[in-house]
């Protein structure tokens, strides 16, 4: 499984992987960018399985990545990861067809409860 973290935070993309790795998917294949915009690109050329993203960030946030993917017929499943889990959030990222929105702060127990259905 080759997977896309972006965050425009490098300590907090590594928390991201090392919870994934603790959460049980050591096996996947990680990449991580910094901002919305290279996620895209890397998306487009990459074609991960799966992308985990962060809200806000530079150059293009992670509900515009979304919205910008779903409008050039790119279905790659996404989930939010960020500091930040209003109803608001939680709908728009329903509404664009991201798979989940983690809230900070989580564990390895979030992720798996969160990620382990949509594997299946």
């Amino acid at each position: 499984m080759r997977v896309l973290v972006a965050d425009d935070s490098r300590v907090m993309r590594q928390i991201v992987i090392r919870t994934l790795r603790q959460a049980g998917y050591d096996w996947w294949e990680i990449s991580e960018v910094a901002d919305g915009a290279a996620a895209l690109e890397h998306v487009k050329t990459e074609k991960p399985d799966f992308v985990l993203s962060d809200w806000n960030m530079p150059e293009m946030t992670g509900i515009d990545l979304l919205r910008t993917m779903r409008s050039q017929g790119i279905d790659i499943p996404l989930g939010f990861v960020t500091s930040e889990g209003s109803a608001e959030m939680r709908e728009q990222a329903e509404a664009a067809g991201a798979l989940f929105l983690i809230a900070k702060p989580f564990n390895a127990e979030i992720f798996r409860e969160t990620i382990d259905p949509f594997l299946a």
